[in-house]
């Protein structure tokens, strides 16, 4: 049985071709049944998010399961075959583990370190197990993928570090004041960017936010999302002081935080440390207030700086999160290659045990003068001839079990012995006696 992945991503599709073949979370059952009703597709796992959309999926026919796969995404979302094709990727065997361990481990992601896409597999897992499409490969597949991401977050810092400005600016928080867990957060402005660094923040311990802006509407409305408090904009600088971390991201054309203002705010604050950050452009808060004793001011620049080292520090442990899937593949690659021989041993054996103990009982039905022992001598010169036979193919088929062409051999063996395999039970295969 092969591992196929069929799909498309950020890397190979634009929004629009994405929004378009995405699977909705809640009606998962359909697609995923339908995967396991084409042609020669035993099992099947389905990946959807707002980067990617791929299937995952066993099959005995490479080339035919991936053209299918390929016609089924087309066909489900009635977008013409032509159109999808030049934005479809599909890869088996090897390749085909390597893409998923990446996926994964977050090195294929818009932003290399992302936690999340490693939650949205486990969640498209979790479909697949519970309409029952996927069986034991795909679910030992999958739970090695876990495995590989938890390894590359643990042993390497790939995702250790802000790479998106609103982090960066808790990162730079969290450099001069350490513990959050005792800082008020004021916002300037409710727009998006405020709200994710919000989040951010609260994420990150801080104890709560207070949200200013010229509508005040939408400054109770931001607020009431993070149970934080509303401040009339003509009241800023009465509230300011209670603020240890304000962000300013406004449409303003002018500065609307000077030296002066800051000075006073400081004085209330006795001295105690206040960190800026204007994320606006143009900005808000005059460069000067940096000058203001126990004041940080960081702007959009500053911030887009610490992003880019954190991007380069991110590349550098992405060497290292690969050397880690590269050595899991061949591993994974072994232990499925065992799915193919280990059922088509124990089948060859049975077949010729079979005819063997039917010649012998037809022998030994026919022999009146046959020794008191002759059945039982019979028996065991029959089993060795048989071991003797099926040693050669026994052993080359394990030695290509451990990375050659299995398919090859175990395709010929089940034509010419007309052999019926299956899937052994449990995960765990045993070696067979030789």
């Amino acid at each position: 049985m092969n591992i196929v992945v069929v799909g498309l991503s950020h890397k190979t599709a634009s929004v629009e071709i994405r929004e378009r073949v995405a699977f909705a979370p809640t009606q998962m059952e359909k697609p995923l049944k339908a995967v396991v009703s084409l042609d020669d597709v035993a099992e099947s796992v389905i990946v959807s998010t707002c980067n990617r959309v791929e299937i995952y999926a066993t099959t005995r026919d490479i080339a035919g399961g991936m053209a299918r796969l390929k016609r089924f995404l087309a066909d489900f979302h009635q977008i013409p075959h032509e159109t999808l094709e030049p934005h479809l990727y599909a890869h088996h065997g090897e390749a085909a583990i390597r893409h998923v361990f990446r996926v994964a481990a977050s090195l294929d992601s818009m932003v290399v370190g992302e936690p999340q896409i490693l939650g949205q597999i486990k969640t498209a897992y979790g479909y697949a197990a519970e309409f029952k499409t996927s069986g034991i490969i795909l679910n030992r597949f999958l739970h090695k993928a876990f495995s590989v991401a938890k390894r590359v977050r643990t042993e390497t810092k790939i995702a250790s570090s802000a790479v998106s400005v609103s982090f960066a600016a808790v990162e730079l928080a969290r450099k001069i004041f350490g513990d959050l867990s005792d800082k008020t957060v004021m916002l300037i402005g409710a727009g998006e960017m405020c709200e994710l660094a919000a989040k951010h923040f609260l994420n990150n311990g801080a104890r709560g936010v207070m949200v200013t802006n010229r509508t005040y509407e939408r400054a109770v409305k931001l607020a009431e999302e993070f149970d934080g408090k509303p401040v009339a904009f003509e009241d800023l600088f009465d509230q300011l002081h209670k603020a240890d971390i304000v962000l300013s991201s406004t449409g303003a054309t002018h500065y609307i935080i000077r030296p002066k203002d800051v000075e006073e705010v400081i004085r209330r604050r006795k001295l105690k440390p206040m960190f800026f950050i204007d994320i606006a452009v143009p900005r808000d808060i005059d460069p000067k207030v940096n000058d203001v004793e126990n004041v940080y001011l960081y702007d959009m620049d500053d911030l887009q700086s610490v992003v880019a080292s954190n991007l380069q520090q991110r590349a550098e442990e992405a060497k290292k999160a690969e050397a880690i899937v590269d050595g899991e593949i061949g591993q994974f690659a072994k232990w499925l290659a065992s799915m193919e021989v280990t059922p088509t041993i124990v089948a060859l054996r049975s077949r010729f045990d079979e005819i063997r103990k039917a010649e012998l009982a037809r022998t030994v039905a026919g022999w009146k003068d046959l020794p008191p022992d002759g059945e039982k001598r019979l028996d065991a010169l029959t089993s060795a001839i048989m071991n003797k036979l099926l040693h050669p193919p026994t052993s080359t088929l394990k030695r290509t079990g451990q990375g050659g062409r299995t398919d090859l051999y175990v395709d010929a063996l089940r034509v010419l012995f007309d052999l019926q395999t299956g899937v052994p039970e449990g995960e765990e295969l045993e070696e067979l006696e030789e």
